[in-house]
């Protein structure tokens, strides 16, 4: 028998104490079935159709890790066969058909699983049918997905084989990475995700603190108050004589080493994920148990104090009992400097959409990691709402999103629409509504595809096909964070402009087509128009930039026109292949065609350097007849305090390391 293989996302999954650190050497990103005209057509996911015929629906060069793999399809369309390449393998080395999803190794329940819409939603078409798998297959050096069946159209009668997404990262080194092989133990992970309700960190070295008071209107009762280092390993709440009134009028309220501001504020409901109140959910780090208490399990450090107060803003006095627990200072594991602190951006109170824009449910200054989020959505003037609206997230200031969904309810990682009564699994569901599609609040957990984020953070979602719904959002992003940025701008170059690319020594090889160049990007619905210069090169092009010499590697964002897929291009720093990954995009965009994305360059050719020379050699690999590129930016990693420009300045320079 194999030896068994060691999986990076295993671990991450299973290392839910270590949530905390933050997340450096990893992007998050998301390929699927999006409408590329910013409409509601969200069923054609396919890149392009291989030598075999097989349609892919996944291409990454480099590094990484699979974390979601969901797929949507009617039962009479034809059944794809999923494969997955590896390594620049020839033959597939892991596939798997719809109706084995919870049933094949290692796609085993409850990590994968066929979840089975509503029969008979408002359009009339039958119950939709939804794979999806939490599985991770990391990856040293590449990964292809394929679908034996053109996964394209959304009605039923014509037969066509449905639409989905894949949730996944990159890393920008392939160290400790080890390919899928289907053999990794992962018994560990489906006895975490069986035990929903648990505690799933370590539970040596807690320390309990009980509380039993009544909460005053407009008072506040400390659940926990100390001095001190330590971590907060749980939270358990009962609420005498609960009426889902008290989802919204009670708020916890969280600060960690004496911030001026809270580092959480949420009612309830919001907070532990049930803030309808139509039916209880349960996940790994929060819910509602069959008991009627609320559990939190959420790791939450602190360098010098911690408080947590429950909050009533209601009408009437509320009596509670509470169970904080905690790890004092001998058994806390967190170095200041390298862990964020546990947040949540402010509660987005339920508030009429604007029509034509999405709602930002949250937003962040300096660098963490989301972990979570809720997302509400009720009527306000029709008598149901739409979960047809994208979630849109978007990182460190790019105009194109990271992650977007195909409607609200892929992002939780269910059917078509939300069917009532609720459901739920261990780290996403939906808690269900009144009679079809009045109303839904949905939760999605990421711990362990979390979204980093180095300088901010804004997650926002669409309401209805194309913001066109007449409804309310209300919501909440879960985050680990530190108000310092983890890059600062180090220098930028401008194709186009004469004095720019004098001063970065800008050259260009095979220069096929070149001027000035009007489109939207693929930001929100409708996107932003932009004038700019764009220049494609069949050989190489090259410049020079200014990085920060404390530098941790170095990120290169790149705007361009994608109208043409499957762009790549070896990168090369003062002479040196960048062997980890080549600069790949397999996805294109003709309608909105500028994009913004990035290349990770590894300290190992940037650490303690003040000007890198990058050469970019067009490679050809499949529609793209040459390299695109109208602007460059240049970010250092983890740069001196001092030598970040003054806009990112957030805060007083920490002290020997500690978070600030």
């Amino acid at each position: 028998m194999s030896a068994i293989s060691r999986n990076i996302g295993i671990d991450n999954l299973l290392s839910f104490d270590r949530l905390p650190f933050l997340k450096d050497g990893v992007q998050v990103h998301y390929e699927g079935s999006i409408d590329k005209r910013g409409g509601n057509a969200d069923w054609d996911w396919w890149l392009y159709q291989d030598e075999r015929g097989e349609w892919v629906l996944f291409d990454v060069d480099g590094p990484g890790c699979i974390y979601n793999f969901v797929q949507h399809r009617y039962p009479v369309s034809p059944e794809p066969t999923f494969r997955f390449y590896f390594d620049g393998e020839s033959e597939p080395r892991f596939e798997i058909t719809p109706k084995e999803f919870g049933r094949k190794p290692p796609l085993v329940e409850p990590l994968a699983a066929i979840f089975v819409g509503d029969d008979n939603p408002p359009q009339g078409r039958g119950p939709i049918w939804v794979v999806r798998s939490f599985v991770p297959m990391p990856f040293a050096r590449s990964c292809r997905v394929t679908s034996t069946v053109k996964l394209q159209g959304n009605d039923r009668s014509l037969g066509e084989g449905g639409w989905g997404h894949i949730m996944y990262h990159n890393y920008t080194c392939a160290e400790g990475v080890e390919t899928f092989t289907g053999r990794e133990d992962y018994k560990p992970l489906v006895d975490m995700w069986n035990r929903v309700g648990e505690d799933p960190k370590p539970t040596a070295g807690n320390v309990e603190v009980r509380t039993a008071a009544t909460v005053e209107p407009g008072a506040a009762v400390a659940l926990l108050d100390l001095r001190g280092a330590g971590s907060v390993a749980a939270i358990h709440l009962e609420v005498k004589n609960f009426q889902r009134r008290h989802l919204h009028t009670l708020q916890l309220r969280m600060i960690w080493d004496d911030e001026s501001a809270p580092a959480v504020l949420a009612p309830l409901g919001a907070f532990f994920g049930n803030e309808l109140g139509h039916r209880p959910v349960r996940y790994l780090s929060h819910g509602l148990s069959p008991e009627g208490r609320f559990y939190c399990y959420w790791p939450m450090p602190f360098w010098r104090s911690a408080r947590i107060e429950i909050v009533n803003d209601g009408e009437e006095a509320v009596e509670i009992a509470a169970r904080v627990v905690h790890k004092p200072v001998e058994a806390m594991r967190y170095p200041a400097g390298r862990c964020g602190y546990f947040r949540t951006t402010p509660y987005y109170p339920s508030t009429p959409v604007v029509p034509g824009q999405d709602t930002t449910i949250g937003t962040a200054r300096g660098q963490g990691h989301v972990v979570g989020g809720l997302v509400t959505g009720l009527p306000h003037v029709q008598r149901y709402v739409s979960c047809e609206g994208d979630v849109r997230v978007y990182l460190d200031g790019l105009a194109t999103p990271q992650v977007e969904s195909d409607g609200s309810e892929s992002w939780a990682c269910y059917g078509w629409g939300f069917v009532s009564p609720g459901s739920q699994n261990p780290v996403s569901g939906y808690d269900g509504s009144g009679p079809p599609h009045y109303s839904f609040s949905m939760t999605r957990l990421c711990p362990g595809d979390w979204y980093p984020f180095r300088t901010e953070l804004r997650f926002g979602i669409e309401a209805g096909e194309q913001n066109n719904w007449p409804m309310r959002h209300s919501g909440l992003v879960f985050y680990y964070g530190t108000v310092e940025p983890g890059m600062g701008l180090s220098d930028e170059v401008d194709i186009g402009n004469a004095d720019s690319e004098l001063a970065h020594e800008v050259t260009a090889e095979g220069v096929l087509e070149a001027g000035w160049f009007e489109a939207r990007d693929e930001s929100g619905t409708t996107g932003e128009w932009l004038k700019d210069y764009v220049r494609c090169v069949s050989g190489a092009s090259e410049f020079s930039v200014n990085v920060s010499p404390g530098n941790q590697g170095v990120r290169l964002r790149r705007r361009s026109n994608q109208e043409r897929g499957r762009q790549r291009a070896r990168v090369y720093v003062d002479g040196q292949l960048v062997g980890e990954r080549s600069w790949y995009v397999a996805d294109h965009n003709p309608y909105r065609r500028w994009l913004e994305d990035e290349f990770e360059i590894p300290p190992s050719y940037s650490a303690g350097k003040t000007r890198i020379r990058v050469r970019l050699e067009f490679v050809s690999s499949g529609d793209a007849p040459g390299w695109s590129e109208a602007h460059y930016w240049a970010y250092s990693h983890a740069p001196a305090w001092h030598d970040l420009p003054e806009g990112l300045r957030t805060g007083p320079r920490p002290a020997n390391g500690e978070v600030p």
